[in-house]
Parts: structure tokens; C-alpha cells; sequence
């Protein structure tokens, strides 16, 4: 229950520039081994540039021109679902351990939204050198937003996500340590991003989410 663990003792809870928490230590090292270890594919090697999106493996954007397929998906990221579960057995348990009543209802009283309903989502994403992310607020249907940082490489610490007020600008950046991260639910100012920094190796990233729409993994 490493995660529930990190909610009850090692969270922080902050307002500026919209109310978010900070945890440390929210992720077992088998499941961080996963991470590291799960197969994603380089932009760069596709002649492929970020657009300050994550749309690029999902065949929307500029991506999309000059593409017959209309964009067939490349393994950016890794969503971790039904079909690939066996081969990330320490990040199956945490998602069981997400869908646990303990550990949404602990969330939901945190966020005050209703998470009874909701099905959980995992990726694991891998940035590399070039990454950047435009300011935006998540989709209503993210009744919950979290990522967690996995730093193996020590990556500058300024790597972590920009977090902005209203009038976009910039109030904070979460440090990019190893196993640490935030979470928050998504509002109408709830803007954040990152700005174009350098990375040497790679910024790899777990986005954890409860959401409204169907995954393979609804809550108990």
C-alpha cells in the first residue's frame, strides 16, 4: 500500500497557485523497475518534433499530415490495461491498489469529488530531450490528475511540471526527485505545463488518473 501510505504520511497539501498535494515515496522499487524498464519509443528516431501536446503518438496535429494511416499510434507512452498487465506485474498491483475503496474514498475526501464511480488510468510516459507542454487545464473527465517522477539519471530537478495562476504565470515548479510527484483535481484555473528545459537523458514520468470514461480498471 505504498501509495495509500504516501497519502497518509508523507503528502503535503498546497494552495498556491490552486490547491495540489505533493507525495514522496508513493511508488515501491519493484514498480519504479517497471517503469524504467518499460520499452518507449524515441520522437526523434520518427522525425518527429514535439508540439507542446502529447498528442504525437495518437495520430492527431501536424503528426497526422503526410501520413496515410492517418496517424497510427507509436509507443510514446504505455497505458498499462488488460492486455500488457502480466508484463508489469508491480504496476498492476498499484493500480489494484488505486481501485481499493481505502485508497479513492482517501482521495476523493482530499479532492471532494465523488470517485465511487470512476475507473483508473495509467501511463508511463518517457520525454525526451526537445519536450515541452503548453499550459492547459486537464479534461473534466480527469476527476483526478497525478504524475509521478522517476529521476535515475539525475536529471535537473527543474524538470519537474510548471504549475501557473490565471493570468499564466508562472508560480512554481515541482522538483523532478526520484519518486516523489503531486496531484490535484483539474478546475477551471488549474493551468500547468512545462516550459522547454534541457534534458540529457529522459524525463520518465507514471500520469495516474481517475476518470469518468471506461478503462479496464474500475474502482471496487
Amino acid at each position: 500500500m505504498s501509495f495509500f501510505n504516501s497519502l497518509i504520511k508523507n503528502s503535503k497539501k498546497f494552495d498556491e497557485p490552486f490547491v495540489h498535494w505533493e507525495l514522496n515515496q508513493p511508488l515501491t522499487e519493484s514498480a519504479i523497475q517497471e517503469i524504467c524498464n518499460a520499452d518507449i519509443a524515441n520522437p526523434s528516431d520518427h522525425n518527429l518534433q514535439y508540439d507542446g501536446t502529447r498528442a504525437i503518438d495518437g495520430g492527431e496535429g501536424k503528426f497526422r499530415e503526410g501520413i496515410a494511416s492517418g496517424g497510427k499510434a507509436l509507443k510514446f507512452r504505455c497505458f498499462i490495461n488488460k492486455n500488457n498487465s502480466n508484463n508489469f506485474p508491480s504496476l498492476t498491483s498499484f493500480i489494484n491498489e488505486l481501485q481499493n475503496k481505502n485508497t479513492y474514498k482517501k482521495v476523493s475526501e482530499l479532492i471532494n469529488k465523488d470517485l465511487s464511480k470512476s475507473y483508473v488510468r495509467v501511463e508511463v510516459i518517457c520525454d525526451r530531450q526537445g519536450f515541452w507542454l503548453k499550459p492547459h487545464c486537464d479534461i473534466k473527465e480527469k476527476l483526478m490528475s497525478c504524475l509521478l517522477f522517476i529521476n535515475k539519471f539525475n536529471e535537473d530537478e527543474s524538470l519537474g511540471t510548471d504549475f501557473y495562476d490565471k493570468n499564466l504565470k508562472k508560480i512554481k515548479t515541482l522538483p523532478y526527485r526520484d519518486n516523489y510527484g503531486y496531484f490535484f483535481s483539474s478546475g477551471p484555473n488549474s493551468w500547468h505545463g512545462m516550459e522547454k528545459k534541457e534534458i540529457k537523458k529522459e524525463r520518465r514520468c507514471l500520469q495516474v488518473n481517475y476518470v469518468t470514461f471506461k478503462t479496464d480498471w474500475p474502482v471496487d
